[in-house]
């Protein structure tokens, strides 16, 4: 399956208890489901399949940030740290499982979509009605189940931590939720408007929807939410949130290279899958600016078809990288990515938790899935 994991999600014994309180949780959600009604858990069952393939990288952000932060590797607040990472796995989830939705994505780590899954059951089941509607209505309440359960386990993980911290961290979680849906509609409102008039303000517009809709709740919120329950300061929680926003954006700018030219083996997602979908990102953005009219005239035609073809998505690459885009992009992440970890190791955060912090920020803006 793609999206093998660093090992460095192993350490202290994260990813194994980050994936038991996950077992738990699904576990009981599975047992609500079924006391509802039969035929229910198909919803949980593809929720475990779906986070079977995650990373866990923000699980480990916001665990090494508590470490990194004066934080015990063992105790009743240790044990609320892995349950809230749990809760932004369960978050992701529901993140996933909407974009899908509304990118008409056919495959999610190498397997397909809630949407095409349960489309294909109510096909093969003869169901009445419409099979593509029913797969979207699954998919879309899959989300809302997810979105429901990381709040669940949230609540019940700062149940443990000190009232006064556990409702500034509360506070956060709840800020990053908002984000993310605001920032889905402004990805879908980039979508929607005119593009390719003003690259320097389609780059602008490109840079505060990934801020919005992936790099905050990818590596800030992570961070800060670790910080909190470690019983940060608010000028030490601005800190690590100083170092996290841009190591986020590096993070987003990264995936929106992989949805261009990353390898399908290794991705999970058809190549060249973000050209077929549209994406209005910073990469196209770079394009239209310094490509010339030949370039801006194929991004014109063929960004945003749904039928690409193969020969097609190797010539919109060739015009992508010929216009020094790539080039640009690469760049920037290096230049965000390189100021954060120079103000990483420049502080007084404590070992190993702030070297563990600088290797998976490295990890999170070279990866190659």
């Amino acid at each position: 399956m793609p999206a093998a994991a660093t090992p460095l999600v192993d350490l202290e014994n994260l990813r194994t208890d980050v994936d038991a309180a996950l077992r738990a949780h699904l576990d009981r959600l599975r047992d609500e489901a079924v006391g509802i009604g039969a035929g229910t858990t198909a919803l949980t069952e593809h929720v475990s399949t779906l986070l079977a393939g995650g990373k866990r990288l923000r699980a480990a952000f916001c665990y090494w940030s508590f470490r990194a932060h004066g934080g015990a590797a063992t105790g009743p607040e240790r044990d609320a740290v892995v349950r809230i990472g749990a809760a932004l796995e369960l978050f992701q989830a529901a993140a996933l499982l909407h974009d899908d939705v509304m990118d008409a994505s056919d495959t999610r780590r190498g397997m397909p979509t809630a949407h095409r899954v349960f489309a294909a059951r109510h096909e093969d089941n003869a169901w009445a009605g419409d099979g593509e509607r029913f797969g979207t209505a699954a998919a879309i309440l899959l989300g809302d189940l997810c979105l429901v359960a990381c709040h669940r386990e949230a609540a019940a993980a700062l149940d443990a931590v000190e009232p006064a911290v556990a409702r500034a961290a509360r506070d956060l979680f709840d800020t990053m939720t908002s984000e993310v849906v605001v920032g889905q509609y402004l990805d879908v409102l980039v979508q929607a408007e005119p593009w390719g008039l003003d690259p320097a303000g389609d780059e602008e517009r490109a840079r505060t929807v990934l801020r919005s809709k992936s790099a905050r709740y990818s590596v800030e919120r992570p961070l800060t939410l670790g910080a909190v329950l470690a019983g940060a300061d608010p000028e030490q929680v601005a800190e690590i949130s100083a170092v996290g926003l841009p190591v986020g954006e590096a993070f987003q700018l990264r995936d929106d290279l992989l949805g261009v030219f990353g390898d399908p083996a290794v991705t999970g997602k058809p190549a060249g899958d973000d050209l077929r979908e549209g994406k209005h990102t910073v990469l196209v953005a770079r394009t239209l600016a310094d490509g010339d009219d030949e370039a801006r005239a194929l991004l014109a035609k063929h960004l945003g078809d749904p039928d690409l073809s193969d020969a097609d998505v190797t010539a919109l690459r060739e015009t992508i990288t010929a216009s020094g885009a790539v080039e640009d992009v690469e760049a920037l992440i290096d230049e965000l990515a390189s100021g954060a970890l120079g103000r990483l190791e420049a502080s007084d955060l404590r070992s190993p938790g702030r070297e563990v912090l600088a290797d998976l920020a490295r990890v999170a803006v070279n990866r190659r899935a």
